[in-house]
């Protein structure tokens, strides 16, 4: 006796029969696709967090720099103070002094461009991390599925060939082993992904907010000085 699942199978129309298949395949190669996103999601966090540190300045220090050196109009010492510096903070405030005879209000506006610019070029690759996290269960569940599929399909095949059988074989509780393991896999994936997106967004944040308060600073300062 058969159970209806394989009949129907059995009956199923040409596609049915492909993708079941397929599904005999196995999953590994899931796995495969998992460990390779598992060693990415590492890569790209080491790479970004090596980007930051590199960048790191002091936003106190650039902000004495603007109120000491526009108080003394010297425009091109500041910039020369803040040339070579690649941080957020030291580039949009260089932009905005070399546009300041715009005036402080086109000043704010072209700075706040460019903090979005910036803002781009510190999340470059996070959108990797944010997929991997999101997917990354989903991809693991495609390997459980494939693996339940092979459990029935093994069960299916035993049931047929031992009409004494007594219970799942071998090769019923390997492919349900497969198919936990996927799954688990998947979450072990996702969890760092998520965790190192959210620690990386997070200095993005705090880079901008500080920029943001360095370019208001210096606009607040140019208009002190226009009255």
């Amino acid at each position: 006796m058969t159970y209806p699942i394989s009949i129907s199978l059995a009956k199923g129309g040409w596609l049915t029969n492909q993708l079941l298949d397929f599904a005999r395949g196995g999953g590994e190669w899931i796995l495969w696709i998992l460990a390779a996103l598992f060693v990415m999601v590492f890569v790209v966090f080491f790479e970004r967090l090596f980007f930051y540190n590199s960048l790191k300045t002091s936003s106190e220090g650039i902000r004495r720099a603007v109120l000491d050196r526009l108080a003394e109009g010297d425009v091109d010492a500041l910039l020369d103070k803040l040339k070579g510096d690649e941080s957020m903070q030291a580039r949009v405030i260089a932009y905005g002094l070399r546009e300041a005879e715009r005036g402080p209000e086109a000043v704010e506006q072209l700075c706040t461009g460019a903090i979005g610019a910036e803002k781009l070029r510190y999340e470059k690759r996070l959108s990797f991390l944010a997929s991997v996290g999101s997917n990354a269960p989903f991809v693991g569940l495609f390997g459980t599925v494939l693996g339940v599929i092979m459990a029935f399909d093994s069960l299916r095949i035993g049931d047929a060939g031992q009409a004494g059988s007594t219970g799942p074989g071998d090769d019923v509780m390997n492919a349900i082993a497969e198919a936990l393991v996927a799954t688990g896999v998947g979450l072990l994936v996702a969890i760092p992904a998520i965790v190192f997106f959210n620690a990386l967004k997070s200095r993005v944040m705090r880079n901008v907010t500080e920029t943001r308060l360095l370019v208001r600073t210096m606009v607040a300062y140019m208009h002190d000085t226009q009255k």
